[in-house]
């Protein structure tokens, strides 16, 4: 059995020798596991692992575990049988364990142990100490003597880690004194000197970086110490300006410490009062220790302001002190040395020859006072006389100008006639005295001198530039650059060497501003070369109102809309869009900035339309509120053209039909009312040519009651039996063919039946029936009964004839005629009754006369036998074709 005291694990840990260090390589015997070391990051670190009194476990049972990871066994270096040691770079600032563990031991060594066979070191990171730069002191005053506070800071250099923080040490020795020294984290620390500041006496100062690494000095500065020292600014500062010196002011102050103790030279500045640059006294001119100084080249009436400062009187010494208090004087007036800036504006009258011209002016930039007024004059070549006296004393009403430097005064207001040139004086005058004299000369309109060439105008978002080619062989003395916007403008002058140039004057944003260049010529004024341009350009304010112009047609309208005011569009209008939607479908139409109407078409009719416009800048776009319309079902005067070309065309067919019916209204007449015969006026007798003309009877020998009309024989079925054995005619010679009238007897007034031989013919002569009506009569010799027989017979004959009489009702309707074939059957039986009656009681049968006295009888042919009884035969099998 192994005792617990025979085996032991051993950590040899190893640094490296560093190339940029002085550190040594050292080594630890390691047997406690919470052993603690701090690393350089950056350097390789060899730790070794050694196995004694124990043969159980080899180095071939060993292994290194950083923070829990198994390092590569090629950073594994077997030393000997017992000892193995690894080697690996320091790369990062995380603290971190590396354990050296044996992964098979014995089972027994386990048991007596309790498997404790892992032994390791805490590992830290850290960089090593870098040397303080940069290290400064100061000796402030903040009595009338200065602190005995010593502070100094310097810059920390090189990198460090929370768990080895880098301390600074701040060392003060004073020369054949004690030396003083404080700790600190900080950059920046003080020492407070014991009685007094130490004046005239040498110091020593450094500053040391340490940490678990090691430590480093910065460099020693060994200066006298008043080198240090930084005093308060001069006090009591006071301006004195002088009437008999315009252009100067005295300034006075106070000394902030004892000469004995510190020496002081001193520094001054100066400027008019709103501006911002600095004008510099040479400092040669206050290297000394003095406490007034008379400023020099001032300008007259302008307000200075003015700041003293001191350090030390040896150049590289101590610290200049803070700047004083502002000091503020005003030099007193001196006659204005510069003219003014005289300019116009030009306006057209409408409907007169002549021009609005208001003369503007500025005040000389070098007044040297204040201007009280103006002395203006206008001066006319057809004017002869003094000249002075037209000048004009104009007080000063000045407006602030665009640029909100130098104010515009309104001199005069004239009305000039367009062909008279004129030319212009003006002065300027303070408490002093008068400015020099400025001159304009106005051209007659229609002569001025050429303008420049090329003007472009552009922003770069802080300010407009110009440029521009000079007008070609003119002399230009100078240029005048003028902008103006709504009721404001403002000009600035260019030398004449001038091609590019910016707008000094304070420009708003979203302002169209008409910026135009003159060429001058010696006081005369050339042409207008003028341009729209923007600072910045925005979203329009307010949206284009599009309505219609008029009212919408069939499939078009008449979009108009108002511009966008010049305040509200903020930027130059590039397009406009339309759209519009109807129908379920959106279209668009994208125009020129320049229109404001537009005409939509190809629309259907009845249809509700949506639309509005976008107008778009270059920065971004604003929408119109949406204008419905519907279109129209008809086109303006469509729908009275319709009625008026109906109304003609009717008015045409009517005129038509009457003309027709004029000149065809006999046709008409014959087919809408046809001519039916008169029976009373039938001339029945003279259709046969062949029969002879019957001897006229009296009409009271007729039998006028009794009329083949009264016995109608429409049908078959109405003739009875015995009335058919009184008929003398043959039979068969009524019967044939040849004989057949192919109608019913005349008194029916029918159209003729269709016979039983012709049933196929019968939809043709329906056909011809119903135009034409053929009438036939069978003409008997023989009389009725009881009459004397004519000696000489004569053969039935048939006639016919055409009419163009319509059908009756018995034959448009047969089911009527079988009730009235019967009702008149009867009345037929009646008749024949009446007439046996008669020949019973010797009362001579009436004879049958045509009922026209133009009728004629026929004589039947040679050997034709008459019947006993003179009447119509019914028809049998219905009628015959003629």
């Amino acid at each position: 059995m192994v005792s617990a005291g025979e085996l032991l694990l051993l950590a040899c840990l190893g640094f490296a020798v560093a190339a940029r260090g002085g550190f040594s390589q050292t080594n630890h015997l390691v047997t406690d596991p919470q052993t603690t070391q701090v690393l350089e990051i950056g350097t390789n670190f060899t730790a070794i692992c050694m196995i004694i009194n124990t043969t159980e476990v080899t180095v071939e049972d060993l292994s290194w575990k950083l923070s829990g990871t198994n390092l590569p066994t090629e950073l594994y270096t077997k030393l000997n049988e017992s000892a193995l040691s690894v080697t690996f770079p320091i790369t990062s600032d995380k603290p971190e364990w590396l354990c050296c563990i044996v992964n098979k031991p014995p089972t027994s060594y386990v048991a007596l142990n309790g498997g404790k066979f892992i032994y390791g070191v805490h590992l830290q990171k850290s960089y090593p100490p870098r040397k303080p730069e940069n290290v400064s002191c100061m000796a402030v005053q903040e009595n009338p003597v200065l602190s005995q506070v010593f502070r100094c800071e310097w810059a920390a250099v090189g990198l460090q880690t929370k768990e080895s923080p880098t301390k600074y040490m701040l060392f003060v020795q004073v020369l054949f004194s004690r030396t003083y020294n404080v700790t600190t984290e900080e950059t920046h620390a003080q020492i407070e000197f014991e009685d007094t500041y130490p004046f005239f006496m040498h110091l020593d100062v450094w500053v040391e970086a340490h940490n678990k690494l090691g430590k480093m000095e910065s460099e020693h500065i060994g200066e006298d110490a008043n080198w240090f020292v930084k005093t308060k600014p001069p006090s009591d500062i006071m301006i004195v300006s002088e009437k008999i010196f315009p252009t100067s002011l005295v300034i006075n102050w106070s000394l902030p410490i004892r000469g004995v103790y510190v020496k002081l030279l001193f520094e001054i500045r100066f400027c008019v009062n709103g501006s911002q640059n600095w004008t510099y006294v040479p400092r040669a001119d206050t290297a000394m220790e003095i406490q007034s100084f008379r400023l020099q080249n001032l300008q007259p009436d302008t307000e200075y302001i003015t700041q003293v400062r001191c350090k030390p009187y040896k150049e590289g010494y101590g610290y200049w002190s803070d700047w004083s208090s502002n000091a503020t004087a005003r030099t007193t007036e001196d006659l204005p040395k510069s003219k003014p800036d005289l300019w116009r504006t030009i306006a057209e009258v409408d409907g007169k020859n002549e021009r609005l011209v208001r003369f503007i002016s500025k005040v000389p930039v070098f007044s040297n006072g204040m201007i009280t007024s103006f002395y203006f004059k206008i001066l006319d070549k057809n004017i002869v006389g003094n000249d002075s006296l037209l000048w004009k004393s104009v007080p000063l009403n000045v407006s602030e100008s665009s640029s909100g430097q130098q104010e515009i005064s309104v001199l005069q207001q004239i009305h000039l006639a367009d062909w008279k040139p004129v030319r212009v004086f003006v002065t300027a005058s303070n408490s002093v005295g008068k400015s020099p004299k400025a001159s304009l000369f106005i051209s007659a309109k229609g002569r001025e001198l050429p303008p420049v060439n090329k003007l472009k105008v552009w922003s770069d978002g802080v300010k407009l530039w110009l440029e521009w080619t000079p007008p070609n062989n003119t002399d230009v003395s100078e240029y005048v650059v003028e902008w103006a916007a709504g009721d404001q403008m403002d000009w600035q002058r260019e030398s004449k060497k001038t091609r590019l140039t910016a707008i000094k004057g304070q420009l708003k944003e979203f302002v169209r501003y008409n910026v135009s260049v003159y060429p001058i010529y010696a006081g005369q004024i050339g042409k207008q070369a003028r341009k729209e341009a923007y600072l910045e350009e925005g979203t329009p304010l307010e949206p284009p109102f599009v309505r219609l112009s008029g009212k919408p047609g069939r499939n078009k309208a008449v979009l108009v809309w108002r511009e966008i005011p010049l305040e509200k569009r903020q930027g130059f209008i590039t397009n406009y869009t339309i759209y519009y939607k109807g129908d379920g479908e959106t279209h668009e139409r994208t125009l020129p900035s320049h229109d404001t109407t537009y005409t939509l078409t190809s629309l259907t009719s009845n249809t509700k339309y949506d639309t509005y416009i976008v107008a778009s800048t270059i920065r971004g776009s604003i929408r119109s509120t949406t204008h419905s319309f519907t279109t129209l079902k008809y086109a303006p005067g469509e729908m009275e053209s319709i009625v008026v070309g109906v109304s003609l065309s009717f008015l045409f067919v009517v005129v038509l039909t009457m003309l027709f019916c004029v000149c065809k209204k006999d046709a008409i007449k014959e087919n809408l009312w046809p001519r039916i015969p008169n029976p009373g006026e039938s001339t029945i007798g003279n259709w046969s040519p062949n029969y002879p003309v019957k001897a006229e009877t009296t009409k009271e020998n007729c039998l006028s009651g009794i009329s083949v009309l009264d016995v109608d024989v429409c049908d078959g079925k109405s003739v009875f039996e015995e009335d058919k054995a009184c008929l003398p005619l043959k039979k068969d010679k009524y019967l044939s063919e040849e004989h057949s009238s192919g109608i019913g007897g005349s008194s029916c007034m029918s159209s003729p039946r269709q016979s039983v031989s012709d049933s196929d013919e019968g939809s043709d002569m329906a056909d011809t029936t119903a135009s034409t009506v053929q009438y036939s009569s069978v003409v008997a010799s023989n009389g009725y009964k009881g009459q004397t027989p004519n000696p000489h017979p004569q053969q039935a004959v048939f006639s016919r004839s055409e009419s163009t009489q319509p059908l009756l009702d018995c034959e448009e309707n047969p089911d009527v005629m079988l009730q009235e074939g019967s009702r008149q059957s009867q009345r037929f039986n009646q008749t024949a009754d009446l007439l046996e009656m008669e020949q019973e009681e010797g009362v001579e049968p009436l004879d049958f006369c045509p009922l026209e006295e133009e009728s004629e009888q026929a004589t039947p042919p040679e050997g034709q036998s008459a019947g006993g009884c003179s009447s119509y035969m019914s028809q049998r099998g219905g009628y015959r074709p003629q």
